[in-house]
């Protein structure tokens, strides 16, 4: 019996993500060391683990609205409003998601319709290209460079732009690099999504994570609150990979489109999960506060440590990952991440997994302990040693 006769063409022309690939072969060397998953070494603040526990305990396991928790969506609106200087309505401008990816996911299907052409600055999180094709749109990627840091530009957005735009996806701060958008670069952004009518998914999962300025959502800036759809979630700043809990803000008539298809595709997010984010979200400012702070020194260490091994690395401003250049080994980046795995079982991510201009990069996390970065930098430094 053959598959292919049954699956559909625009599903098996989609790669798998370049991250799991990585993270699969890991999971069969226990002796290696993994810089290469995007997921926060911290566990769950006790706090919420045990509301969560909690809400078990005491029967709390029945669906939610379908929109989450009227409760803590009112706590995430004080919290939008709070971080973002944002207002949005509890009741009908907010949907708590199966994490970001299903937010971001909600969105693109609310939006495009086949044809309609979705632009995407890279190196970029591996789902938004997938996502785009698997709704009928057309994925339009604008390579951006570390010697801007990463950022987008309004040229370079122009330059993209047809008749059948419709929505940009903003990712800052960003995975893989790090790099995040100015208030000033920001509003040029916005003043050429304004001219030719476009919406924006501005992705913010990595939002609390910043160490030199302010998280400034574009969401904030002069007519764009109605143009953008804001996600955002408790993976990383809560530490919540496995709740699997996220959200997504914006335009009433958006956000009632994008109820429609959670309602039939998802009903609700975990009970469980909303009751240990309601309890997080109480006093917050702590919990985030000593994970960036942990963050921070961490990059330092890791950042000096790669400047030290001769890799040229754009200092990140958000987010736990960096991103060096391999460009002068001459060699792919796919082809230098399995060779340091199978020499060194030290394994990280190719930049070519975040879309073509990460070629020649790779993202290493610092979501690990210091004396793991230390034995990380120790086996990389020697493995580089053998390519010079």
């Amino acid at each position: 019996m053959s598959a292919e006769k049954y699956l559909a063409k625009h599903i098996t022309a989609i790669q798998p993500s370049g991250i799991r690939k990585f993270f699969d072969i890991v999971s069969e060397q226990p002796d290696a060391i993994s810089l290469g998953v995007g997921e926060p070494d911290f566990e769950t603040p006790q706090q919420m683990t045990a509301e969560g526990i909690r809400s078990l305990q005491e029967g709390r396991t029945f669906y939610t609205a379908n929109a989450g928790l009227l409760p803590l969506r009112e706590r995430i609106s004080d919290y939008l409003q709070e971080t973002m200087t944002v207002s949005y309505d509890p009741k009908t401008e907010i949907i708590v998601t199966v994490g970001g990816s299903e937010a971001i996911d909600l969105a693109l299907r609310a939006f495009i319709e086949a044809g309609d052409e979705v632009i995407i600055p890279q190196p970029s999180f591996v789902c938004y290209e997938p996502i785009t094709q698997l709704v009928g749109g057309v994925p339009v990627t604008i390579d951006l460079s570390a010697e801007n840091d990463f950022q987008l530009t309004p040229e370079q957005l122009e330059a993209a732009i047809t008749t059948k735009s419709k929505v940009l996806i903003l990712s800052y701060p960003n995975n893989p690099t790090g790099g995040i958008m100015t208030k000033e670069a920001l509003i040029k952004i916005a003043d050429v999504v304004k001219r030719h009518d476009l919406l924006v998914i501005s992705d913010e999962i990595y939002s609390e994570l910043l160490y030199d300025e302010p998280f400034v959502s574009i969401a904030s800036l002069p007519g764009m609150r109605n143009r953008t759809i804001v996600v955002n979630g408790f993976s990383k700043s809560f530490a919540m990979t496995g709740w699997r809990l996220g959200y997504v803000a914006g335009y009433e008539p958006f956000i009632s489109a994008m109820l429609k298809i959670h309602q039939y595709t998802i009903m609700a997010a975990p009970t469980v999960s909303q009751y240990a984010a309601l309890e997080g979200l109480k006093d917050w400012h702590e919990t985030i506060e000593t994970m960036r702070l942990s963050y921070e020194e961490r990059q330092n260490f890791l950042h000096h440590g790669l400047t030290q091994l001769g890799l040229p690395c754009y200092k990140a401003k958000g987010a736990f990952y960096l991103f060096p250049d391999i460009r002068q080994f001459g060699m792919s980046s796919e082809d230098f991440a399995l060779q340091l795995l199978e020499q060194e079982k030290l394994a990280v991510v190719p930049g070519s997994a975040f879309g073509k201009s990460g070629e020649g990069f790779l993202r290493l996390s610092y979501a690990y302990s210091l004396a793991e970065l230390k034995e990380a930098l120790h086996r990389l430094g020697r493995f580089v040693a053998t390519l010079s």
